[in-house]
């Protein structure tokens, strides 16, 4: 288990959150109510999607009511809509593979539009998915927990890999033990700040070039814009430098 690194961080900017904020908002709230109908019920402690779903709203600070409001939705007789996941692979500018997750109550509707930011963007659909790894994330603020004491907890608990870095301490572990690591981890530190599935590569691209960055991050913004786009991951490591030129 390697104790206090992971690859370089493959997510879109947040920046680019901060600007969407409401649109985050949106999706978070799609998130919780097809969780809701999905799991069966509106009670998180029995309900994992719909944990995490609220979990994740909570860390973006989504208003108490708008959460409630969502749940209600998903509940019986509240919205006939039925949406199903499905999961959209390619290459973006600069040769970077990207992976996106969406719900949608109209799949053609999503392909096409997804075909469509691809092409604008100077990119193609294509499997992508074999560089990636599909893992749980846990993470737990910093402050609260020593690097050393999370590490031996979270080995014992079975996760993969510990990063303890700035604010966070990050554990990983196979996807299939997110609920067990979390478990495990909660009774001994409480509830987790956030926890899900995602997609890591397993090597990323680096990209040096200010106007490859740019069309990139365009890209992955575009993408995110779309209403049925719920995540994006890119196996991109943009350096500081070219960030800072960025920004």
């Amino acid at each position: 288990m390697a104790g206090h690194s992971h690859a370089s961080n493959i997510m879109f900017r947040k920046g680019a959150q901060d600007r969407l904020r409401s649109k985050i908002f949106s999706k978070l709230a799609k998130e919780i109510s097809v969780a809701v109908k999905v799991g069966g019920s509106c009670d998180p402690a029995a309900n994992s999607r719909l944990r995490a779903a609220i979990v994740a709203a909570k860390k973006e600070s989504m208003p108490k009511e708008n959460i409630e409001r969502a749940v209600k939705k998903g509940m019986p007789g509240n919205d006939d809509s039925t949406y199903e996941d499905v999961r959209y692979e390619g290459y973006g500018p600069g040769n970077v593979a990207v992976i996106i997750e969406a719900l949608t109550d109209n799949r053609n509707r999503t392909a096409s539009s997804v075909k469509t930011l691809f092409g604008k963007h100077g990119g193609a659909l294509s499997d992508v998915a074999f560089g990636f790894s599909r893992v749980g994330v846990i993470a737990y603020p910093r402050a609260k927990i020593a690097d050393d004491i999370m590490f031996e907890y979270a080995a014992g608990a079975g996760a993969d890999d510990v990063a303890s870095r700035g604010d966070s301490h990050e554990i990983i572990c196979d996807f299939k033990d997110l609920g067990a690591v979390r478990d495990v981890l909660e009774a001994k530190f409480g509830p987790a700040e956030t926890f899900g599935i995602q997609w890591r590569a397993n090597q990323a691209v680096n990209i040096d070039d200010i106007e490859t960055a740019r069309k990139l991050l365009d890209f992955i913004e575009a993408l995110q814009d779309n209403d049925d786009v719920q995540k994006v991951f890119a196996n991109h490591n943009i350096s500081s430098k070219v960030m800072e030129k960025l920004e």
